[in-house]
């Protein structure tokens, strides 16, 4: 079996992060005081964060899906103004997203090779890995799943996701796919056909009720649909404007969804540890899978927080105990008025997000009552009805990231 080798390779033996549970997220409420978390949100550099997970966690993970840094050597920023027109990105409002620049390709590599050995550690024994690259880096990562994988393992798919948008280039065709290359640790490996089904062709239809020798005497069964080619157009998230959070590179939920029915089975779990804007844990959650996500960008776990109380999954929000808490306890700029069944803000600042723990013990934060800004144009809601304790607290975050606690 071919090995590919550059300068420096090696397997990292990564120190463990110390994980801090910051909060238990109810969206809306549902499930509190007693329902545990079916999924976990974790802020932390994800080599570090899968180490700590390995002692729980290895050959128990049932499907991975990885989207990390494509070797594009750019950097990436996130959209965080409401109401702007896409057609004039002069005058959006930025933050910073990520970077995906790298000082040369080796450095990239071990970086890649690294997290990949430790994602196929916590793979199930019927466990699916879904890596998706783009052009830049993806025939690199075709060997190193190889040797990971080794002789026992299966490579399933090299699929391709193609779509549509402008392009500067003008000296070759048109770069407008990513590849996704899927493998498993064995031959029994979940997928479920019936699950990812879709209609045939009008055409084809039309031709089999035309023609008795259509298909070469094979009759395929028209009402129940076909599997899907390695093949997939879903178009890309900047023009599917319900989804869109303003996070760079961010995926659509049906591509994910396909991945989750085909390679994952109701109660299963659920890994992206490059999180991003969060697609595969709110598909996972909506799919009634467990999941588990994790990004060192406090933006990305924050926009996949900002996502996850829009569905019913109960949640932690996690964070390694070495990225320091800079969460402000006090804030001249906001009044917070609490009555027995309400609570509501005023403010001058710019509130991306806040929540409320109306029995508040001093420790885990347990967000019952949630608030955020709307995706496109609109304003945030400043009163959150729910009925209060003894001892109120309030957490918020602006648009500018600023984190700040109040309490009464």
């Amino acid at each position: 079996m071919p090995i590919l080798n550059w300068k420096g390779k090696h397997l990292a033996d990564p120190e463990p992060a110390a994980l801090i549970q910051d909060a238990i997220l109810y969206p809306k409420g549902r499930g509190y005081p007693n329902t545990l978390p079916n999924g976990r949100v974790i802020l932390g550099e994800n080599l570090s964060v899968m180490a700590a997970l390995l002692p729980e966690y290895e050959g128990r993970i049932d499907l991975i899906y990885a989207d990390p840094p494509f070797f594009t050597n750019r950097k990436f920023s996130a959209r965080v103004g409401r109401g702007e027109d896409s057609r004039k990105p002069s005058k959006w409002k930025l933050a910073e997203g990520y970077h995906d620049d790298w000082s040369d390709l080796d450095s990239y590599l071990q970086f890649l090779y690294d997290r990949l050995a430790l994602m196929v550690r916590l793979l199930s024994p019927n466990g699916t890995l879904y890596l998706h690259l783009d052009w830049h880096a993806d025939a690199y990562a075709r060997l190193m799943l190889d040797e990971l994988f080794g002789r026992e393992g299966v490579f399933i798919n090299e699929i391709i996701w193609t779509y549509h948008g402008p392009s500067p280039i003008r000296t070759a065709f048109n770069r407008k796919h990513d590849t996704i290359l899927v493998y498993a640790k064995g031959k029994n490996y979940t997928f479920n056909a019936d699950a990812i089904r879709e209609p045939y062709n009008p055409n084809t239809i039309a031709t089999f009720k035309s023609s008795n020798k259509a298909g070469f005497g094979k009759v395929p069964d028209l009402e129940r649909g076909k599997v899907p080619e390695d093949w997939w157009y879903f178009p890309v998230v900047a023009r599917l404007h319900n989804e869109r959070t303003g996070y760079p590179t961010q995926k659509p939920e049906a591509m994910l969804e396909r991945i989750i029915r085909a390679s994952s089975n109701k109660g299963d779990l659920v890994a992206d540890f490059f999180c991003g804007s969060g697609t595969t844990s709110v598909v996972a959650a909506k799919n009634d899978r467990k999941f588990i996500t994790s990004d060192e960008s406090v933006r990305a776990v924050y926009t996949a927080r900002n996502r996850l109380v829009e569905t019913e999954a109960v949640f932690s929000l996690e964070r390694d105990s070495l990225i320091k808490n800079n969460r402000s306890v006090s804030a001249k700029k906001i009044n917070l008025f609490v009555t027995a069944d309400s609570v509501r803000l005023k403010t001058t600042l710019d509130v991306d997000f806040w929540e409320v723990d109306p029995d508040w013990e001093g420790e885990l934060f347990k967000s019952v009552a949630q608030a955020q800004r709307p995706v496109r144009s609109g304003e945030i809601c400043l009163e959150l009805k729910i009925k209060t304790g003894r001892r109120v607290c309030v957490r918020l975050v602006t648009v500018q990231g600023e984190e700040i606690q109040l309490d009464v």
